[in-house]
């Protein structure tokens, strides 16, 4: 689970738009793009492969209208191919402070991005330095481990709907993976998701059942005098599902708890 994020909105024709203190970037590919009717060719939407459009636009309603949130990194992160693909549970905060923080609020400021983002390295999380607070530099020091850009990395949440803790959605939790798993299946298909790594036994759990991914291949135990362990199995297709220790617990900038070498020897395979 993943805490509460605060954004700098900027208003833009009604709408909240994302902003972050990520550089802006150049392409080179430019084209006509719509999705509902609005043009994206203007932004980083138009880079993301049409099926995951698609399948966002295919949420339900009583998704889409609960407060939540559904990816970590901007739209030029999922024009593929991926060697990571980062799961969460589903996003934490609070359901009824942040009301209005709506799913479907979340897609639409997504869409319209105009520069690469992440929201480990460029959110301000509970009012605090963007990419300073609580996991966020853990998640960062990772990133640095195993020689990958936040900004780059495809990141989400197994669920889409915000609550203050998993025992809260212990009720509806099997139903809204169910209902946004959709997503996920076209992300992998789309930016052809080599491995990917779960933050939390019951989100490795869940892509492990989901991908078949049955056949332990690699595994870590931290060296300390909890030893939790982290794992890696593999599907029959060859996608590696990574499940590790999840760093709101686990302080991955102590070699103790850092579960870095597991990714990286995963990532070598």
């Amino acid at each position: 689970m993943l805490p509460c994020k605060f954004y700098n909105i900027k208003k833009a024709d009604g709408n909240g738009v994302r902003t972050s203190q990520a550089p802006l970037t150049k392409t080179d590919h430019v084209q006509k793009f719509t999705i509902g009717g609005r043009a994206l060719n203007d932004t980083l939407g138009h880079l993301t492969d049409p099926a995951i459009h698609a399948a966002l636009d295919a949420l339900p309603e009583r998704v889409l209208r609960r407060s939540g949130s559904v990816f970590y990194t901007g739209p030029d992160a999922f024009a593929g191919p991926a060697d990571l693909y980062i799961l969460g549970l589903n996003p934490g905060g609070s359901p009824i402070a942040q009301a209005d923080e709506t799913v479907a609020r979340d897609i639409e400021e997504w869409r319209q991005l105009k520069q690469s983002w992440s929201a480990y390295a460029d959110e301000s999380w509970a009012g605090r330095v963007p990419g300073k607070f609580g996991m966020q530099a853990r998640m960062l020091h990772m990133f640095d481990e195993v020689g990958l850009d936040p900004r780059k990395t495809p990141a989400s949440n197994m669920f889409f709907v915000r609550s203050e803790g998993e025992a809260q959605m212990a009720a509806e939790k099997a139903d809204l993976m169910q209902l946004c798993w959709p997503v996920h299946a076209a992300v992998i298909d789309a930016v052809q998701v080599k491995t990917v790594l779960c933050l939390g036994g019951t989100t490795g759990n869940g892509m492990r059942a989901r991908l078949r991914a049955d056949r332990e291949i690699a595994r870590w135990s931290e060296k300390n005098l909890r030893g939790w362990t982290s794992t890696a199995h593999e599907a029959e297709n060859g996608t590696a599902v990574i499940t590790v220790s999840h760093p709101s617990r686990a302080d991955w900038r102590n070699p103790a708890s850092d579960p870095s070498p597991l990714i990286r020897e995963v990532l070598r395979r």
